[in-house]
């Protein structure tokens, strides 16, 4: 296996197996999410696939039953997140400052977060003030970390001229006034950052779902046509 594939796939089981424990799913270990949903695909396309080599019109009309199911729960959820789109954003919200606290916990979803922070230019969910929710990162005077009142180097604004990454750049910015902030941090949360990207690129993104979707329909439309043809030329025996 190459080294980037090797990293790649030690970062994603590391973050995964640190997600339930910053967030609120009960214990739920998110990898059985995968796991379903990497079965149903096999389901699905075992069923389109045998069903037309075979001409198997049950498992025809099951994977095209099973695709509309599907297309009608995708549907259904981004009416839902539109509608619920604050309640999302604050799960969001809370999603991001328990990673945060959980920063110096795990050393994949510490990569994970300077690379969210450095991609969207951002720092902490709502502004770089949500550091103080880590033990190290903090403002309070029981604070003896040296990065106190500091932040990840992945906050600093990037100099192009230089070529090394100073890890020390985030040490003492917040005790900055807000003006000299931004000139050493990014001073944007990355909530604001992603509903600024996604308005942004609303055309890419709807671009893409109705692409899915279409898909999905001429998916059903085929298995269907399908069906129909062979019943037919068995009605005529």
């Amino acid at each position: 296996m190459p080294p980037s594939c090797f990293l790649l796939e030690s970062l994603i089981r590391g973050v995964l197996s640190n997600i339930s424990s910053i967030t609120d799913l009960g214990g739920f270990d998110p990898v059985w999410l995968f796991l379903v949903v990497g079965g149903v695909m096999f389901i699905l396309g075992f069923a389109g696939c045998i069903g037309a080599l075979r001409e198997n019109t049950f498992l025809l009309k099951f994977f095209s039953v099973f695709l509309g199911i599907i297309f009608f729960l995708e549907l259904t959820a981004g009416v839902l997140a539109f509608v619920f789109k604050d309640w999302i954003k604050d799960q969001l919200y809370f999603f991001i400052n328990n990673n945060i606290r959980a920063y110096r916990d795990d050393i994949d979803l510490q990569n994970l977060i300077d690379f969210t922070q450095e991609y969207w230019q951002c720092c902490g969910a709502f502004g770089a003030d949500d550091w103080n929710l880590n033990i190290y990162f903090n403002c309070t005077d029981s604070n003896a970390s040296r990065e106190r009142c500091g932040v990840p180097f992945s906050c600093c604004t990037k100099d192009p001229a230089e070529d090394v990454i100073n890890t020390q750049c985030g040490y003492d910015a917040r005790q900055k006034p807000e003006v000299d902030q931004q000139i050493v941090i990014y001073t944007k949360g990355c909530v604001p950052q992603f509903e600024k990207w996604l308005q942004d690129n609303l055309t890419i993104v709807a671009g893409i779902f109705i692409g899915i979707a279409l898909l999905q329909i001429f998916g059903i439309c085929l298995a269907q046509n399908l069906v129909s043809d062979i019943e037919a030329v068995r009605a005529s025996w």
